[in-house]
């Protein structure tokens, strides 16, 4: 890492507005930021962006690497290498990346495959040989018979950050008419009729006899270790009063404006996907990310299965909605997740921060990554 940094003819992105002018940092952190020309060396940033960098709290799109076709299980290191490059190009710095516990048809793990994978992540972390600072997120499909004892494991064995409470069941929250649920997992799983029709019969059974014995333990499991909770498809008021009983900090894409709204009014961050967003409207049918922003009830947006879409998601806002402001969208990437999770050392540009920043070149309102630095080290 150098000992200094200076940027300079620079557009630094604050918290609240727009600052031409140059930034040092020493040792990894911000050690000023400075308006107007200066003389003094450094790199000519030539008018561009500099931004804080990303901080992605709900990515799957690790699976993609890990099965790039179907029946293909690539080797764990080569795609972690492979997701973690992609992460950093696209500028984000801090990553959250998402394990699932209990998959959607069947509600089993692949109990090795999870350990394989999270043991990867870890020993390449403790390596020092990854571009971005990842960090874990457990996805608990709550009615799965061995997501408590899969998820204390976890806990047990690597440092879990962020715990997202999940139900797929068929009837319940964004699946509440099942019909909505034979047509997706129908569609995307090609599985003949009769045997959608078992699945149903056993996921509803779980459901009877898991969910709230399941999530009161996982919801202990996180309050004791100091894992920060979220709710998952959350689409009624009554749902979201459940979240509120159980401490939930983050509100993970919930499927209606009203479930939005109440979440946002009892202060549980409102996360979107940014696909949704990029492509006006949900792929499954549920509420439009837009639709959210536009009622100030959006706090943060997620790449969920499309890394670039982050930083693209964020300046679509603020193209698209008239008073939003490249800054105030921008903190839907950056200051707003990384305060969610718990992080006050990053997700913005502010003296003694973490030198975590993304050089942007706007091209007809399409923002490109030039450069990513991760503690003042650049990664991309």
């Amino acid at each position: 890492m150098p000992a200094e940094l200076i940027f300079k003819n620079a557009a630094i992105m604050l918290p609240e507005q727009i600052v031409r002018g140059s930034l040092v940092v020493s040792r990894g952190r911000v050690r000023d930021v400075s308006a107007g020309v200066t003389r003094a060396g450094g790199q000519d940033l030539e008018g561009d962006l500099l931004i804080p960098g990303l901080v992605e709290l709900h990515t799957d799109h690790l699976e993609t690497h890990l099965q790039p076709r179907p029946k293909v299980r690539w080797p764990a290191a080569s795609a972690v290498a492979a997701f973690d490059a992609q992460i950093a190009a696209s500028g984000i710095t801090t990553v959250f990346d998402c394990v699932r516990i209990g998959r959607d048809l069947d509600n089993a793990s692949e109990r090795d495959d999870i350990l394989s994978v999270v043991s990867t992540l870890h020993e390449a972390a403790e390596r020092g040989s990854l571009r971005a600072d990842h960090k874990l997120h457990v996805r608990c499909e709550v009615c799965a018979d061995d997501v408590v004892s899969l998820v204390s494991e976890l806990i047990r064995r690597y440092p879990v950050h962020l715990m997202s409470l999940m139900d797929h069941t068929p009837g319940a929250r964004q699946f509440r008419v099942i019909e909505m649920w034979r047509t997706y997992y129908g569609g995307k799983s090609g599985i003949p009729q009769e045997q959608l029709d078992d699945l149903i019969a056993r996921k509803t059974e779980q459901y009877g006899r898991n969910y709230n014995r399941h999530r009161k333990e996982l919801v202990q499991l996180a309050t004791a270790h100091g894992i920060v909770l979220a709710s998952h498809d959350d689409t009624t008021e009554a749902h979201v009063e459940e979240s509120i009983t159980d401490s939930v900090a983050i509100a993970e894409f919930p499927t209606t404006l009203e479930a939005a709204r109440r979440s946002h009014e009892a202060n549980l961050r409102v996360v979107m996907g940014a696909p949704n967003l990029v492509r006006g409207g949900s792929h499954s049918g549920n509420v439009a990310a837009e639709t959210l922003a536009r009622a100030g009830v959006l706090d943060i947006l997620s790449s969920d299965y499309v890394p670039v879409s982050l930083l693209f998601g964020a300046f679509e806002i603020a193209r698209r909605i008239e008073d939003y402001g490249l800054p105030q969208a921008l903190q839907t990437v950056t200051l707003n997740p990384a305060r969610a999770a718990g992080l006050v050392d990053r997700g913005e540009i502010a003296t003694g921060k973490r030198a975590d920043l993304v050089r942007v070149h706007v091209v007809n309102d399409m923002p490109l990554v030039r450069e990513v630095y991760r503690d003042g080290r650049r990664v991309a």
